[in-house]
């Protein structure tokens, strides 16, 4: 008599058979095998040694004969005119590159810029092949989830320094700085202050850095009650600049570290009865639609938001090709946009 119940044999370990290699429960080990968020770091790293140790196939989330065609673009807002910016630039790479892009504004729903729980697991359910973060701070968990799934991505701007060998793409922010605080020492400011987004903020750390150094290229010195922070926040900046002109020695200049808080320090000034530029010039950061459209129209650094997410979307299709960039950190130029609201300091 032939027996037929040979095909075990060669059927590879069941999950349960992985559940007891890596201590855990067979609904935890499944939870790792299809890809959902809510387990710990070092659960789901025991889980996925004794998969590859005792060769479990995972069956894939999508047809891997095809070529991939849905990527994932995680903003921070959808309502920003900056998000507008970086959507618009991956959008025409996008097409470029016939691939389908999903957009959400998972950061904007938790506090610093962190998807929400359960946001990857969305992600591993529609099967996307690769995500662009703009504007994000993942946690460590986050980061080791994506690595374990094999999922490309790359970060447009991220709030803080990605870890080792994470691919991403910003602007040259010090060279802004630099520029935009050397175009008002060239006018004869010297009296400088700089209000500056949050401490911990990568970019801003570096406009700031910039600011500095072209002080010192000068040699004027920097002022420490010239340096305000504040959250990228308009009316936040509206009370900074408040704080600069009750100074025994207010400031003939500001240089400002985005187009939003700008507008907040026209606001202030305006309260004041002071006029740009001819009691304060100020200067931005991003050349956003609103630095055209306000009163008088603001000069400006601009940060080229749309180039940065195309670059971003095409190293993330090089990564889906099983391609690795030469180096982790792209940074694009940036230059100086002279419009109407700087000018030689008064008397």
């Amino acid at each position: 008599m032939v027996r037929t119940g040979s095909a075990s044999m060669t059927a590879g370990p069941t999950l349960a058979v992985v559940a007891r290699e890596a201590g855990v429960s067979v609904p935890t080990a499944s939870k790792v095998v299809n890809g959902r968020e809510d387990v710990a770091p070092e659960t789901r790293r025991r889980v996925t040694e004794a998969l590859d140790r005792l060769g479990y196939v995972r069956r894939p989330r999508f047809d891997a004969t095809k070529p991939p065609r849905l990527v994932d673009l995680v903003v921070d807002s959808l309502e920003s005119s900056l998000s507008g910016a970086v959507l618009h630039g991956v959008e025409e790479a996008a097409h470029d590159a016939g691939l389908d892009v999903v957009v959400s504004a998972a950061l904007s729903r938790t506090r610093a810029g962190r998807p929400q729980r359960g946001w990857l697991d969305k992600l591993a359910a529609r099967g996307s092949a690769g995500v662009l973060f703009n504007l994000a701070e993942l946690t460590d968990s986050q980061y080791l989830w994506l690595e374990q799934h094999r999922i490309p991505y790359v970060m447009i701007d991220p709030l803080v320094e990605p870890p080792p060998g994470v691919v991403s793409v910003g602007a040259a922010n010090w060279h802004g700085g630099v520029t935009a605080t050397e175009h008002l020492l060239a006018l004869g400011h010297e009296r400088i202050a700089v209000i500056a987004g949050p401490r911990r903020r990568m970019c801003s750390n570096a406009r700031v850095a910039g600011y500095r150094s072209a002080l010192a290229s000068a040699g004027v010195a920097h002022r420490p009650e010239y340096l305000r922070h504040c959250g990228f926040d308009q009316s936040v900046a509206r009370l900074r600049t408040h704080e600069l002109l009750d100074l025994p020695e207010p400031p003939t200049a500001v240089f400002v570290c985005s187009d939003h808080m700008a507008l907040g320090v026209y606001e202030a000034l305006a309260e004041r009865g002071a006029r740009v530029p001819r009691d304060v010039s100020v200067v931005g950061f991003d050349d956003l639609p609103e630095s055209r459209w306000t009163t008088p129209a603001l000069t400006t650094v601009r940060q080229p938001l749309a180039e940065m997410a195309a670059t971003a979307l095409r190293l993330l299709v090089r990564m889906m090709d099983g391609e690795r960039p030469e180096g982790t950190r792209t940074e694009l130029s940036t230059r100086l946009v002279e419009r109407a609201s700087t000018a030689a300091p008064a008397g």
